[in-house]
């Protein structure tokens, strides 16, 4: 009878210039440990070399662990990202806290299995990420500087009512005319700043829409009232491949919109929203669901259900959970590939 191969697992423990790695066989003895830099080639060459017999090789979740895994895939070895939080509590359990215990823990929970692997964006959701995340910056220093210069202006008393940035810059010009001239170079410095991030939003915007005129997945979404292109968008980007989630409602729990549970024996306790996911992707959530509530003409059922919790809950409550229902909607939507249903109104008896 033929003798089967040793199988391996290694653990990654990544860091900006060098990355800790650690061998073990099926047994959990340790067959080489060792640092190399944090480049996929050589780190690539560094394992096949130690192991012939690779089964898993683990990292954490981080900045550069996205980037690690679709390369080292491209160098043909078996790559998994880890759930960073929950391999932190593994490791907790070490006194001793250091790059090489890490890698071993994280080489000992892969070789047991008792791991949560994270899902990898592809290449064109990465760069979409990148583009929406760049445009929120964009829009939060575009704010501050319009926040400046109204609160700067109020030393001369001089009070400018919210607007539209080209009214906004409009106004601005006509007030400081009869001011001194230090100030008004001052705040024509803060307008030139802010025309010029203006005009990056605005390119930043067209080529998102661009982006979604060709994505059927998006427009779907865009058929729920109040979802935008950069909800629809951010949403396609977060959830990645929605076959991964068994069951739609699984999708709150997974961007951290239900409940803390504490159930101990006779003591059962629910506190606020976990938090735990993407809050940029919570918040965009809860923006589209008030918009649904306080903007929307049209009537439809998750609108009406959410309107009763208003009225016991309150308005932030009840945004909160109709967001949470609608990244069920949206999940089932990037499933069944159908359009939002507004569903028939009750006739009053």
């Amino acid at each position: 009878m033929e003798k089967q191969p040793v199988k391996h697992y290694i653990g990654l423990d990544v860091s900006m210039k060098e990355s800790s790695i650690c061998i073990v066989d099926e047994t959990g003895k340790i067959i080489y440990e060792g640092e190399e830099k944090t480049d996929p080639k050589l780190l690539a060459i560094r394992v096949k070399e130690k192991a012939p017999s690779i089964e898993k090789i683990a990292l954490e979740s981080g900045s550069l662990s996205n980037w690690l895994v679709i390369e080292l895939e491209k160098e043909g070895l078996p790559v998994i990202c880890v759930d960073a939080r929950h391999m932190a509590a593994v490791l907790s359990t070490n006194p001793n806290k250091n790059d090489r215990n890490d890698a071993r823990g994280i080489a000992q929970a892969v070789r047991a299995g008792y791991i949560r692997t994270v899902c990898i964006k592809s290449q064109n959701d990465v760069d979409i990420s990148i583009m929406l995340t760049a445009r929120k910056m964009l829009v939060g220093q575009r704010r501050s500087q319009k926040n400046t210069m109204r609160g700067l202006l109020k030393s001369y008393g001089i009070r400018i009512q919210t607007s539209g940035s080209q009214l906004f810059i409009k106004q601005v010009n006509e007030k400081i005319l009869g001011l001194p001239l230090t100030c008004q170079l001052s705040i024509k410095a803060l307008i030139i700043a802010y025309e010029v991030i203006d005009k990056q939003i605005s390119d930043l915007t067209n080529h998102l829409e661009k982006i979604a005129k060709e994505d059927k997945d998006v427009k779907r979404l865009m058929t729920i009232p109040g979802v935008g292109i950069i909800t629809a968008l951010s949403f396609k980007t977060v959830i990645k491949t929605p076959e991964r989630f068994s069951d739609s409602r699984d999708v709150g729990a997974y961007l951290g919109m239900t409940p803390r549970e504490y159930s101990s024996g006779e003591i059962q306790k629910k506190g606020r929203i976990s938090k735990c996911g993407h809050g940029q992707m919570r918040s965009l959530l809860v923006e589209a669901a008030t918009v649904m509530l306080t903007r929307t003409k049209s009537w439809c059922k998750p609108k009406a259900w959410a309107l009763k919790i208003a009225k016991k809950k309150g308005m932030k409550k009840a945004a909160v959970a109709l967001g949470r229902k609608l990244a069920v909607i949206m999940h089932r939507i990037l499933i069944t590939k159908e359009e939002f249903k507004f569903g028939e109104e009750a006739k009053a008896v």
